[in-house]
Parts: structure tokens; sequence; C-alpha cells
């Protein structure tokens, strides 16, 4: 049986503008990465975002593939433009 974790999302500019929140939290199985919880976000918001995020997790920036931790603290960023 897998072991269920609670993943906290929190999001930021495009994606908190387009959720309505500013954090939420996600069970999910054990052995998930970023990408299962961002398609799970796309899934249950029904918005289509793309991947063109760098991703933090615990406040360190991270890679997609990284394994999930339960009460680790996900952040997608969003490409930022300015000059």
């Amino acid at each position: 049986m897998e072991n269920i974790l609670q993943i906290q999302v929190i999001y930021f500019a495009k994606l908190r503008d387009l959720i309505g929140l500013d954090r939420e939290i996600y069970s999910m199985e054990e052995g998930n990465n970023p990408s299962d919880v961002l398609a799970s976000i796309k899934k249950k918001h029904n918005i289509d975002i793309g991947t063109n995020f760098k991703i933090a997790v615990n406040d360190e920036f991270s890679q997609w593939d990284i394994k999930l931790n339960n009460g680790d603290r996900l952040v997608f960023i969003p490409p930022v433009t300015g000059g």
C-alpha cells in the first residue's frame, strides 16, 4: 500500500490569478514529483498553464523529477520579464 503525502503548493503571479488561491494542500502518493502535482493542479482547476516554470521545494530551486516528501512546500515560479 502506498503512503499518502501532504504537499503544500504555494501559488504566485499567473497561477494565483488563474486559481484564485495563495496556497493549497494536495494529497499525493509517495514517489510523486512536481510534474505529477502540476498535472493534478491542471486537472482539479481545469486550466492549461504549460510547464514553463522553475520550481522550488522547501525554498530551494529544484528539478522537476525530484521525489516529494510528506510536508514538502512546493512553489511554481513563473517566468519573469522586464527590462
